[in-house]
């Protein structure tokens, strides 16, 4: 289920709100509002000047009003004034509102009493001293958690007169609607989000900062907002949702504290700068000594992949070779060092300025682009090839001796250990997200440090080389087996490539992986035609694959037959009072696959689900979705596998990354 269905979910709750409330109609002409009001007059209208005036409103306990912009759900409040000649009312300032869950629906409510106010605009010719009664027709909608019914009352206006009180709660209802920024703000809308750059201080301490929009069906207003600071720029980026709506102007509240402070803002359509530092209410509270000591270990874990330990164990043999010169040994420690971190550096770097441009996207991002992947496997067979023997190519980054080869060799182990989040590096990597971008990027290289540290200690230890095995001719055979590892990486990206595109796609990837091992082998005997031949034809499948890649792949079968994930379909989950079981996944993720065929996909698992009524419900990740990546954010996680148990009524428990065969078993039963 999309986030087009979660739209049509509210709209159709929103109708049965109105229709609820059009049918309690008859009914609350007979009773007292559940919210009352009145309109008082700050002072008596003086000719030219602007007269205030407020509706103050007071709901019953467990009642609430709404916003300009009710949210999801709700109605706002409309008013019909009856006014003299010439007199004319503004628009009315609201207080901040606050954020009301209900199903899964974000709505702008108020639940204690709150005031409206309304400028005036009083004729300079105005006669004030007889004038006939101010009225207002005001329809509101008052709602409960179970019921919702429209409201009205015609308010006749009251000059009282001048007293310390009544200046006082003037002084109340004014010091809580949110001033207006002097300078306009600026938006600009994507495809996929809305960005708006707020002129404000640097020196103004924010403090949970929320956005809310006061054109509907712009925006998602149960995705989260994300803020960074520019200088004396705040700038937050909001999720599409709603009609995705296209405004010719933006207006709005910036909230930034829990006692309802904030300020009011007028957007126009212009540039929002990028970058800047990020800030939130998601501040990352884990020492950042922990997180990169997290990051080295997750990095040194890698190492144990099947794709890396073949290039691992290969340059590692080098050094062997090489013989025990201590000097050379170091510069290539430090080479493949440099090369790893610089990769790693590179990834999240990109990582994070495209999050900044508004992409919704984590780790190992590029694994969900049918054709990163189809350069993968043409990579893998070519080293699968290498390794068996079939041909030999001396600048071939595995096989260079020397700072150059160990270098290269490290950028090409960092790029295909990228693949999934292990154990350590979840919060690392989910911090990385909300940090700074010198701290952000401090974390990755922490990464390829600590992938890059068995190599850098064989380097710089003399006895780790002596316990390497003699060079001799027995290297040749383990070079040969070190290449069913590789092949077995290569066929997994044979398998990648046609979840993510299809089988046209993977049937062009994998020709365009073996057409080149083919010329090089045929060069290699002397055969040039056959060696040419099979250029041009990797050329026709490398021109060929952006046009064959399929928009949509299916899902894999579960035994589980788990809900496809949504923001809607959980909410839906949660209110059956059923537990829940949500787990993200991605072909790509080894460990996903590891997790799942030893806790998840068991007929044990099943059984126990059944018989406690568990909703079991799966997010593929495999290809981009924003929607997973929001709920990704939520948890402070960067990329999958990402487990979460929602016992029956309450909140979700995120569970370790690497699942023991028993460990839903156990909780189905106990129910937590």
């Amino acid at each position: 289920m999309q986030a087009s269905t979660l739209n049509y979910f509210r709209y159709l709750f929103g109708l049965g709100v109105l229709l609820a409330a059009m049918l309690a109609a008859p009914a609350s002409a007979q009773r007292e509002n559940y919210i009352a009001a009145d309109l008082v007059a700050e002072s008596a209208p003086v000719p030219g000047e602007t007269l205030t005036v407020a509706l103050r409103f007071r709901p019953q306990e467990g009642w609430h009003g709404y916003w300009a912009n009710p949210g999801d759900a709700g109605e706002g409040m409309r008013l019909d004034w009856q006014l003299p000649d010439g007199w004319e009312a503004g628009e009315p300032q609201y207080p901040v509102p606050q954020e009301l869950e209900l199903l899964g629906l974000i709505n702008h409510v108020y639940k204690d009493p709150y005031a409206v106010l309304v400028p005036i605009e009083v004729p300079e010719t105005a006669a004030v001293a007889n004038i006939a009664p101010i009225t207002v027709d005001a329809q509101w909608l008052a709602c409960s958690d179970r019921l919702c019914v429209p409201e009205r009352a015609t308010l006749t206006l009251r000059f009282p007169q001048a007293s310390p009180q009544l200046a006082t709660q003037f002084d109340d209802h004014r010091a809580a609607i949110p001033p207006l920024i002097d300078s306009a703000a600026r938006y600009e809308i994507t495809d996929d989000a809305l960005r708006v750059a707020i002129p404000l201080p640097a020196s103004l301490d924010l403090a949970d900062p929320h956005i809310f929009i006061e054109q509907k069906d712009v925006i998602d207003y149960a995705a989260m907002q994300t803020f960074t600071r520019d200088g004396d720029m705040l700038v937050a980026q909001i999720p599409r949702g709603g009609l995705r709506n296209q405004p010719d102007g933006l207006s709005g509240i910036l909230a930034f504290a829990d006692a309802g402070e904030g300020v009011r803002f007028d957007a126009v359509p212009g540039d929002v700068p990028t970058g800047g530092e990020r800030i939130g209410p998601r501040a990352v509270e884990t020492p950042l000594l922990v997180l990169l000591g997290g990051a080295l270990l997750g990095g040194l874990l890698l190492n144990l992949m099947p794709c890396v330990f073949p290039i691992l164990s290969l340059k590692a043999l080098t050094l062997a070779r090489a013989g025990g010169e201590e000097r050379q040994a170091r510069i290539e420690g430090l080479a493949y060092t440099a090369g790893v971190i610089l990769a790693c550096l590179a990834l999240g770097a990109l990582m994070l300025a495209l999050r900044t441009g508004g992409a919704q996207i984590g780790w190992a991002f590029q694994l969900q682009e049918p054709l990163v992947v189809a350069a993968l496997l043409v990579l893998a067979v070519l080293i699968t090839a290498n390794f068996m023997g079939l041909f030999e190519i001396p600048s071939l980054p595995i096989r260079t001796r020397g700072e150059g080869g160990a270098f290269a060799t490290g950028l090409l182990a960092a790029v295909v250990a990228t693949p999934c989040t292990g154990p350590f590096m979840a919060a690392a990597l989910g911090a990385a997200l909300l940090l700074p971008a010198p701290q952000a990027l401090l974390l990755f290289a922490a990464l390829g440090l600590g992938l890059a540290l068995p190599f850098l200690l064989l380097g710089f230890v003399p006895a780790l080389r002596r316990m390497l095995p003699k060079p001799g001719a027995w290297m040749n055979t383990f070079r040969k087996v070190l290449a069913f590892p590789m092949g077995l990486t290569a066929l997994a990206l044979v398998w990648l490539a046609w979840r993510l595109g299809g089988v046209s796609f993977a049937f062009a990837a994998l020709a365009l992986a073996i057409l080149p091992v083919m010329a090089l082998t045929a060069r290699r005997n002397g055969n040039r035609l056959v060696a040419a031949i099979a250029v041009i034809a990797a050329l026709y499948f490398a021109g060929s694959l952006p046009f064959r890649a399929e928009e949509q792949v299916a899902t894999g079968d579960s035994v589980l037959e788990p809900v496809a994930y949504s923001e809607n379909a959980l909410a839906e989950a949660r209110a059956t009072g059923q537990p829940v079981f949500l787990w993200f996944t991605a072909d790509w993720c080894l460990t996903c696959k590891v997790n799942e065929q030893v806790a998840i996909e068991r007929e044990a698992t099943r059984e126990a689900f059944e018989d406690a009524g568990v909703i079991a419900m799966r997010g593929d990740w495999t290809r981009r979705n924003p929607e997973i990546t929001r709920y990704l954010e939520q948890w402070e996680v960067a990329g999958v596998p990402l487990y979460v148990w929602y016992p029956a009524g309450e909140a979700g428990e995120r569970l370790p990354q690497v699942l023991s065969p028993d460990s839903l078993v156990k909780r189905a039963e106990t129910g937590s």
